[in-house]
């Protein structure tokens, strides 16, 4: 099968399923759940902490990205950042929980771009929403590409397709973002 042939068939599912068929999402979620997955285990790499695992942060992701029936999707690469969106949350929750059990962090995440999605030795991922949910203010787009690059694992490109931005603005702002987390993350270590 072909990537536009596959690409193709995807949005005709996404199609299907912002016009309410439910049957399609199962079929989208069959098709992607290998992406996801890999989503979300990079994402608990390292973590032991936390009690979610992979396949039930596939799940979790899934009954949240469940309830957006009335979406326009554009493309697959739509669905993958609002994915990213949605286990960013999903791991948010699940840090606020951990962090009210244990009141000694949670979740970590990293912004080398080596290792994108690593949990060892990173930021504490609320304390990384937080401020993206700061730089949103300043900077939207960079904050969209730090969301889709550390939660999301995308890479330059599939962000700039995401975002329709060409790669090296792309480039730029993630720099932008990532030193600007960095910088804000450090402050008071």
């Amino acid at each position: 099968m072909t990537d536009t042939t596959h690409e193709s068939e995807t949005l005709a599912l996404l199609t299907r399923w912002s016009g309410g068929d439910r049957e399609a999402l199962d079929q989208l979620l069959a098709r992607m759940y290998g992406d996801i997955h890999a989503i979300a285990v990079r994402q608990l790499r390292s973590e032991r902490d936390l009690t979610i695992r992979p396949t039930a942060l596939v799940h979790e992701a899934y009954l949240r990205l469940a309830g957006l029936n009335e979406m326009h999707w554009q493309n697959r690469t739509h669905f993958m950042s609002m994915t990213a969106r949605v286990i960013r949350q999903v791991l948010v929750d699940e840090a606020r929980r951990y962090r009210a059990v244990k009141r000694d962090g949670g979740t970590r995440v990293t912004l080398a771009d080596a290792h994108l999605g690593d949990t060892k030795g990173g930021f504490d991922v609320l304390d990384v929403d937080a401020l993206l949910t700061e730089l949103q203010q300043y900077d939207e787009v960079a904050a969209e590409i730090v969301l889709l690059r550390v939660f999301g694992g995308m890479s330059i490109e599939e962000s700039a397709q995401a975002l329709s931005l060409s790669v090296a603005t792309v480039n730029r702002r993630w720099l932008t973002g990532k030193t600007w987390l960095a910088r804000e993350l450090t402050r008071d270590v």
